[in-house]
């Protein structure tokens, strides 16, 4: 059985020409690898029509 299609690029080596292997969301400001395919399926998975499906945490820290 061979592993499923991943949905971008793993390496930096197989990114396209002139694509950056990480940046910023202009939405969330999260760091996102794998070039402008890798932020299409940030966004796809992250920023949906549903809104965001992360769990926000909270910790408190006693000084």
């Amino acid at each position: 059985m061979s592993a499923p299609d991943h949905p971008h690029p793993l390496t930096p080596s197989e990114l396209p020409d002139a694509d950056e292997w990480w940046h910023g969301c202009p939405s969330c400001h999260l760091p996102i690898q794998g070039g402008s395919a890798g932020l299409t399926a940030h966004r796809r998975t992250v920023h949906t029509h549903r809104g965001d499906p992360r769990t926000l945490i909270t910790i408190e820290l006693e000084y």
